[in-house]
């Protein structure tokens, strides 16, 4: 029997590895509930979750009547339009959908990036302590950063930040079915914009993935408004609430593990090796969306019966002790990496390389700007939010000077003085 795991609790997120190993022994496919779900089986293992993500003739996203196989029914009609995104779709809408803004992601423009997500880091760690100290880590960098970079991509008003910011902190906050239908009025507010946002497009033109979605449209593209609209609510949402996460999971691993940190900042270039461990351990995206079973099949040696709904756990996945080695181990140096953190198969995360160089240009950026920095509190002061899906610490205060402090090293001064 497998155990009834609460995956909102303090004690699951402060220890994953101990409450999936627990989980796991009870199989490698388990039958639980899971909040705003229901009943659902959930994967353990790493190939149980790969089988599920990579097979999607049998595991589909839509029921067989075309509707989202996450959506409940009492769930209102604005979520149905904004859960239409290309996450959501099986073959060939995903293509038809993925392929309008692949090209903008493709690992070339991505790099081209890097200098200014850089000097975007730069500039909020300068700024980290700026109304006072203790700062929150979470809020005044960690959530700021992606949303200044995927609002540059997508050619939104620089001025307008301070809504995608409280945008985010309420989709934060979603935990139970109450604070769903309160999240609803942000959502509204939140179409409204974007729906505005492409319509000046359309008449004044304009840069960025916005204005050309608005392009795709004119030449006669096969994408219709509603769709737009989630596009660019998917790309604004997913671009930068997980990597928020991973940025400050990252902070707080090396704030509390001192070792792990002298070795990153002895060698930056190191740093690429350990967003791939944090990517794994951190695993700020935890479950996969529902997916519906499309007829009865064995998965990993468990009967699945057409109709039921599963949803892999990449957490489960990162701590699978068959593919890591000492899996609940923070190991920076860690080769091979074979972590799911952005899932495989036809949905592998589209904007993996902007994750990876976001958190790698904030980590080196902070750490260069305050050698010293260290956590205003005991780390078991530390908590989570209850939002079911997402590992993601509420607040994480810091302070410049936590004593026995770095100084930078003599190579980072020219490269802090250039950007």
């Amino acid at each position: 029997m497998a155990p009834r795991l609460d995956f909102t609790s303090e004690a699951f997120f402060r220890d994953p590895p101990k409450a999936i190993a627990a989980l796991r022994a009870s199989g490698p496919v388990v039958a639980t509930r899971f909040p705003l779900v229901g009943d659902v089986w959930i994967t353990t293992t790493h190939d149980a979750t790969a089988q599920v993500l990579k097979d999607s003739t049998i595991f589909t996203l839509r029921k067989e009547d075309g509707d989202v196989a996450g959506l409940r029914w009492w769930m209102p009609r604005l979520i149905r339009t904004i859960a239409n995104n290309m996450l959501t779709m099986d073959e060939p809408d995903h293509t038809r959908l993925r392929s309008i803004v692949d090209e903008a992601f493709r690992r070339r423009a991505i790099v081209a990036m890097e200098p200014r997500i850089r000097a975007i880091a730069d500039g909020l760690a300068d700024e980290l302590f700026a109304k006072g100290s203790p700062a929150d880590l979470v809020q005044s960098y960690a959530r700021i950063l992606p949303l200044s970079v995927i609002s540059e991509l997508l050619g939104l008003p620089v001025a307008d930040r301070p809504r995608f910011i409280a945008w985010a902190n309420a989709m934060s906050s979603l935990t139970d079915v109450v604070s769903f239908f309160r999240l609803l009025f942000a959502f509204r507010k939140m179409r409204s914009y974007l729906q505005e946002q492409l319509q000046v497009a359309r008449e004044r033109g304009g840069e960025g993935l916005i204005a050309e979605l608005v392009q795709v449209e004119r030449e006669g593209g096969e994408i219709t408004p509603d769709e737009m609209v989630s596009m660019v609510f998917l790309l604004l949402a997913a671009g930068s609430e997980t990597t928020t996460h991973l940025i400050s999971g990252s902070v707080y691993e090396l704030l509390r593990n001192p070792d792990l940190r002298d070795w990153l900042e002895e060698d930056w270039s190191r740093t690429s090796l350990a967003v791939e461990e944090f990517l794994r351990f951190v695993s700020p995206v935890q479950f996969s969306k529902p997916r519906y079973v499309r007829r009865d099949v064995e998965l990993d040696g468990v009967r699945l019966k057409k109709g039921d709904r599963v949803m892999v756990m990449l957490a489960a996945a990162n701590m699978d002790p068959a593919v890591h080695d000492q899996p609940e181990r923070l190991d920076l140096e860690r080769k091979p990496n074979r972590h799911m953190s952005f899932g495989t198969g036809i949905h592998f995360c589209l904007g993996h390389q902007l994750a990876r160089i976001e958190a790698m240009c904030a980590l080196r950026a902070l750490f260069t700007r305050w050698p010293r920095l260290g956590l205003a509190v005991e780390s078991s002061q530390i908590h989570w939010r209850k939002r079911p899906g997402i590992r993601m610490i509420a607040k994480l205060p810091v302070i410049a000077d936590a004593g026995e402090g770095r100084q930078p090293s003599a190579a980072d001064v020219p490269q802090r003085m250039a950007s």
